[in-house]
């Protein structure tokens, strides 16, 4: 397939990075939408027959509010850093089910100047959630084997095993993470060639075995 993003899609967040303010962003909204947001939005509209093949209960939604795309504007309400804008974009091809459970398991990409990557798993998730998947580690021992022969599992880990977890499970590793997923890097120009949906849909298909895992732990349809 013909390439979604240019150069230019990554020019934009290296000017914004210099010029983060309301007003530089407001003359240059153009751009954004343009060399972003567009292109941005026909990528994940694009990405949705290969999404149904892994999972029907995964979500590709391109519009332009409430749907994949994460807004450009930061949170900053509890931040020191008050940059009004994101200097990056992402989009989160989350599990059906996210308007009515919480920390849902994703496919996810990221797309920015310093960091391009896609992937998949569970990202700040509540404890109550985590502890479920959790569980069917511990309950189904020989399932979460076979997820870790095919995924090279990440995430931030607690110093201990979580409490009621035994330190010496022979998973006590992954039992000890916060967060669970797997993520492939991309260069800019693997971002901006023809045939990037193909790259970032292999991501996929390779987190696919522990999004699996993670949404029947949380008895949510594959």
């Amino acid at each position: 397939m013909p390439a979604h993003f240019t150069p230019a899609f990554f020019d934009f967040f290296r000017d914004l990075k210099r010029h983060n303010d309301r007003d530089w962003f407001a003359a240059n909204k153009p751009r954004y939408v343009s060399d972003v947001e567009a292109p941005l939005l026909q990528f994940i509209g694009d990405c949705a027959p290969f999404l149904r093949a892994l999972s029907p209960a995964f979500v590709a939604d391109r519009r332009r509010v409430g749907g994949s795309m994460f807004r450009i504007h930061r949170d900053t309400r509890f931040s020191p850093d008050k940059s009004p804008f994101k200097t990056y974009t992402a989009a989160r091809f989350a599990h059906e089910a996210r308007r009515k459970v919480a920390g849902v398991p994703a496919f996810f990409l990221h797309l920015g100047p310093d960091h391009s990557f896609g992937g998949g798993g569970v990202y700040h998730i509540d404890l109550g959630q985590l502890t479920k998947i959790r569980t069917r580690m511990i309950d189904a021992p020989d399932e979460w084997s076979a997820v870790r022969t095919q995924v090279d599992v990440q995430g931030e880990q607690l110093k201990r095993a979580p409490a009621g977890f035994s330190a010496t499970h022979p998973h006590i590793e992954d039992l000890r993470r916060q967060n669970l997923y797997t993520l492939t890097e991309f260069t800019e120009s693997d971002v901006a060639a023809d045939g990037f949906i193909d790259r970032f849909a292999e991501s996929c298909r390779r987190a696919a075995p522990l999004i699996e895992f993670q949404t029947r732990a949380l008895g949510l349809r594959w």
